[in-house]
């Protein structure tokens, strides 16, 4: 099972390439040659979805892990506002990307502009996937929505 975690800053460079961090580039690799495998391109690199929810940040998922997300739509009747509304906005900001052989994954403008994805970005290991977010934007998001006793509480009732 796929297990990303942790924070490793990174930088965008001014042609909108992403240096995936070594930590979480060992991670995918790892799990492309286990799980993965059917994701992999005939040169052998991982494919990924790149997109957002929000346009404030992106979210890096291997393929089989975006497919499975997608197997799991294809169970809503397409007239679902949620369904519908998840796709348009996922389908906006996203597409497929793999990475060159430096490692590198190019943020397509659409989605670099709207997150403000140039420069320090911050990425996060979020389990299944990664979130990439502008360095100084979550800085403030940290501050201004800060994990609280509601929260707690709730991840209480699941043990944790």
């Amino acid at each position: 099972m796929l297990r990303l975690r942790g924070n490793s800053p990174a930088t965008v460079d001014e042609k909108g390439r992403l240096k995936l961090p070594s930590s979480f580039k060992a991670e995918l690799e790892t799990f492309a040659q286990g799980e993965g495998a059917q994701a992999l391109r005939d040169g052998g690199a991982l494919r990924h979805y790149l997109t957002s929810l929000d346009g404030r940040s992106a979210r890096l998922y291997p393929m089989p892990v975006w497919e499975a997300i997608e197997a799991r739509l294809a169970n809503l009747p397409s007239t679902s506002p949620a369904k519908r509304k998840f796709l348009e906005t996922t389908a906006y900001f996203g597409s497929e990307v793999e990475p060159d052989a430096q490692g590198r994954f190019v943020i397509p403008p659409i989605l670099r502009e709207a997150a403000q994805l140039t420069g320090e970005v911050a990425v996060l290991g979020q389990m299944d996937h990664l979130a990439l977010w502008n360095k100084a934007g979550f800085e403030r998001r940290l501050a201004a929505e800060p994990l609280g006793a509601e929260d707690l509480a709730q991840l209480a009732d699941l043990g944790i």
